[in-house]
């Protein structure tokens, strides 16, 4: 399945609450989709996923499906750290039309590479979606070998992993020693370039929220053989995309996204909002974004 270029790991909005915005939700979908955005995942960690039940899970996916009505795929985080609930939920997001899901390592754990193979299998053979594997091992403590992503890769339905392991040497394996119809993700905002340029084929990214059309430039100009121009966009984003992760994610992308008047900034405990001293310095970090489209 061809997901795109630029995906977008979609924050959950929240109102004051805690409770799931579902008028914020059907305002964000649109403004992504607006702005640069060729797919998104929803309820994956960025969308605090950990934090989510079950039925708010589900709801999101039937909403999201429900709004966008076709535009872009839809990928539902159905993945956690319990292979048989990730099955239950996998199956029931199928049910309410989502286009394919993304897997997160099983956090906490500390499967080993077997372990991690028979837990992506599982939950792969318990549907007919379309599966990306998410490999974060700063936040899960494992790490998805190359070799255990290559096992995993030649299963018919898991087409796709999102890469965060920041291992570009590990990367270009991946690249080389998968089926030709098995995409690479960059999940490190910073790494779009660098691994697009080992045969990547794009990013899921945080950044996208405020930053979608500009890192769709990027992507398509090095793509139509405008590398240095690429690199040029690449070098004034990185600024930005940084500020994105200043704070635990989804934080500060939530906090811009509110200063932009698109949803508010409010996340559920354990996150919590940035402080009046780190707003003022996103608030400063973003103010050069309107330059970027002078040459």
């Amino acid at each position: 399945m061809n997901f795109g270029r630029v995906l977008t790991a979609m924050v959950t909005p929240f109102d004051e609450n805690e409770e799931v915005d579902f008028n914020a939700v059907t305002k964000l979908v649109n403004h992504l989709i607006s702005n640069g955005t060729d797919a998104l995942v929803v309820a994956g960690t960025t969308g605090e996923s950990p934090t989510l039940s079950k039925e708010e899970k589900l709801l999101l996916f039937e909403h999201v499906v429900k709004v966008v009505n076709g535009r872009v795929p839809v990928i539902a985080g159905t993945g956690c750290n319990n292979t048989k609930a990730s099955v239950e939920l996998t199956k029931k997001a199928e049910q309410v039309g989502v286009d394919a899901v993304m897997l997160v390592s099983p956090y906490y754990s500390k499967p080993s590479q077997e372990g991690l193979y028979q837990h992506f299998k599982t939950i792969a053979q318990a549907t007919n979606l379309p599966v990306m594997i998410y490999n974060i091992p700063g936040r899960s403590v494992v790490n998805v070998s190359v070799e255990t992503t290559i096992r995993l890769s030649y299963i018919e339905n898991i087409v796709s992993t999102k890469e965060a392991s920041g291992d570009l040497d590990a990367m270009s394996r991946i690249v080389e020693e998968t089926p030709d119809n098995f995409s690479l993700y960059s999940g490190d905002d910073s790494l779009t370039l660098p691994i697009m340029a080992i045969g990547g084929t794009g990013i899921v990214s945080v950044s996208s929220h405020i930053l979608g059309n500009e890192m769709q430039e990027m992507v398509q100009s090095f793509l139509q053989g405008h590398p240095q121009f690429a690199a040029q966009r690449h070098r004034q984003l990185l600024p930005l995309m940084k500020a994105m992760f200043a704070a635990p994610s989804p934080v500060p992308v939530k906090a811009a996204l509110e200063l932009k008047g698109i949803i508010s900034g409010d996340v559920r405990l354990p996150m919590v909002r940035l402080s009046e001293g780190e707003m003022n310095e996103l608030r400063t970090t973003l103010q050069p974004k309107a330059t970027f489209y002078v040459s």
